[in-house]
């Protein structure tokens, strides 16, 4: 049997997200996932974890007012966009940003760097979808077995669900890398109907120190190695609904 083991939303992108025990899922992904992002002001590209690694250790959530409450490394609560806002993430990045919503606004631009183990290598423009500060798909779907496959290859890493970043985990008692034979079919989370189109190609995120987890750049080496340098696979939405952990996952044509 395969189940929906956990839910993760990321309201700002490249911060750290929060998971949840139910999520509403709209056409374009996880209601309240990366509809927010920090703006360079000098260039007006969004930050990202691959540019700005200090982005991962700052946290967000949701509030109850559907606006995001930002948690700082040194424990100061920001509760929504605004001056106030804008003025504590510059000072904590050392330059000028503001918290940027993504809805109604024009695909954002962010950076990547064309080596994923150099941050010394050429950075590389793309334009994410217009509506939210995703890369690709609105959703990101990773297996139990996927994260198993990674580390009996380099099991000196840790293969903390959170280096990957996935709205949805998926509990499978297979091996191997499951998920991307799902490309192409029916997914089916309780009501939900999903779309899996392609395997995520990853990037230097995977390498990140975050809390609790050092640096590894042998994580995103043994992807590259091994699977063509991808891990799980985006997501479109076929039927929205309310999905919740537990619930049963089926493959149909």
């Amino acid at each position: 049997m395969m189940q929906l083991l956990a839910i993760w939303r990321h309201p700002v992108k490249s911060l750290q997200g929060e998971p949840l025990e139910s999520a509403v899922v709209d056409t374009d992904g996880l209601r309240g996932d990366r509809c927010w992002g920090i703006r360079d002001e000098a260039t007006g590209k969004i930050l990202t974890g691959r540019r700005e690694p200090r982005l991962l250790e700052a946290a967000a959530s949701l509030g109850p007012d559907g606006q995001p409450e930002i948690g700082l490394p040194n424990g100061t609560i920001l509760r929504g966009e605004g001056l106030a806002t804008n003025a504590a993430l510059t000072d904590w990045l050392g330059q000028p940003v503001t918290l940027a919503a993504a809805i109604s606004a024009p695909g954002g631009r962010a950076e990547y760097f064309a080596d994923a183990t150099d941050d010394r290598s050429t950075a590389i423009e793309w334009t994410m979808p217009a509506g939210r500060f995703v890369d690709g798909l609105p959703l990101l779907l990773l297996t139990t077995a996927s994260i198993r496959a990674g580390a009996a290859l380099h099991p000196d890493g840790d293969w903390d669900v959170r280096r990957f970043r996935p709205n949805l985990l998926i509990d499978v008692a297979t091996d191997g890398w499951v998920e991307d034979g799902w490309c192409g079919r029916t997914v089916r989370v309780g009501a939900v109907e999903l779309d899996p189109r392609q395997p995520c190609v990853r990037c230097t995120m995977v390498t990140r120190p975050q809390p609790g987890l050092e640096r590894d750049v042998d994580i995103y080496r043994t992807v590259a190695r091994h699977h063509d340098g991808t891990l799980g696979v985006w997501t479109a939405v076929r039927t929205p609904g309310t999905i919740r952990t537990g619930d049963p996952l089926q493959i149909g044509p």
